[in-house]
C-alpha cells in the first residue's frame, strides 16, 4: 500500500488551506480510502472544523505525540487519532503546539519528528493530508 501525503501549496492567511483539507480527507473517505487528517496548526482550525470545539481538553494532541518522539518513547498505533462519522480520522492540535516548536529548535532530529509520528499511522492509512500555520514555520 502506497501513502500519499499531501499538503496545500498555498501557504498565505485565509486561503483556503484548513477547508481544502477537510474537503480531500472526506472527498477521499467517501471513495473507500482510509484518510487521516493531521492539524498541525496551534489555533486548532481543522480540529474544531472537524466538530471537536475545544482542542485545549483534548487528552492527546499533536503536541503530545511529538513531545513523545522528542523523548524517545513509544508511540501506539491508533494513539491520539480521533475518528469523525464521515470516515476520517483525525491528529487534533491546539495552542500546546506553539510551545512545542520553541523546544524543537533545540532537537536533535528534529526534522525527522514529525516523520517519526506519523510512521505509525502510515500503516492503516492510504492517505495522510496536513492542515498546516500560515506561516509555515512548522517543522516539516
Amino acid at each position: 500500500m502506497t501513502t500519499s501525503t499531501d499538503r496545500p501549496e498555498s501557504f498565505s492567511p485565509s486561503t483556503g488551506k484548513t477547508t481544502t483539507c477537510e474537503n480531500l480527507g472526506v472527498g477521499l473517505a467517501a471513495e473507500g480510502k482510509k484518510v487521516l487528517l493531521v492539524d498541525a496548526d496551534p489555533q486548532g482550525s481543522l480540529t474544531i472544523s472537524m466538530g471537536w470545539q475545544k482542542p485545549d481538553e483534548l487528552p492527546v494532541t499533536l503536541s503530545t505525540l511529538m513531545q513523545k518522539a522528542m523523548n524517545d518513547q513509544c508511540i501506539p498505533p491508533g494513539e491520539g487519532v480521533l475518528h469523525h462519522a464521515e470516515g476520517v480520522d483525525l491528529i487534533p492540535a491546539n495552542i500546546e503546539l506553539a510551545g512545542l516548536e520553541v523546544a524543537l529548535v533545540n532537537t536533535m532530529s528534529r526534522e525527522k519528528m514529525l516523520k517519526q509520528v506519523l510512521d505509525s499511522a502510515k500503516q492503516a492509512h492510504d492517505s495522510i493530508s496536513l492542515d498546516c500555520t500560515p506561516s509555515h514555520c512548522f517543522p516539516m
